[in-house]
């Protein structure tokens, strides 16, 4: 069993920044990040995919060109880098994992991921 704690997020301005954390307490293949703005269902954001001794983000096209996603695996650690927020970014983001090397047309996908952190909210408003 892997455990996530996310932290980093608050209450920004429109055009602000924010950089969220997720910890994992284990090792993983597949760290992603999801949100779910209010009233709307869960959407992917993006995701770091371990390969051999590196590996790859991808993104999701909700903040896709305002979002770079960064991992220390020494720290088990996922790092979310937002820029240029919106409001309509206004949402709970939600870190996910999984122990197994997904495919890459799989990693938007909620259910490919069996760990999750509680949630960090993040409002954008002025």
């Amino acid at each position: 069993q892997v455990q996530l704690v996310e932290s980093g997020g608050g209450l920004v301005q429109p055009g602000g920044s924010l950089r969220l954390s997720c910890a994992a307490s284990g090792r993983v293949a597949v760290m992603g990040w999801f949100r779910q703005p209010p009233g709307k269902e869960r959407e992917f954001v993006a995701a770091f995919r371990r390969i051999g001794g590196g590996g790859n983000g991808y993104y999701g096209d909700s903040l896709k060109g305002r979002v770079s996603i960064s991992r220390d695996d020494a720290k088990n650690t996922m790092f979310l880098q937002m820029n240029n927020l919106k409001p309509e970014d206004t949402a709970v983001y939600y870190c996910a994992s999984t122990s197994r090397t997904l495919i890459v047309s799989s990693l938007g996908v909620s259910t490919e991921y069996e760990y999750w952190g509680q949630g960090t909210q993040v409002t954008v408003s002025s």
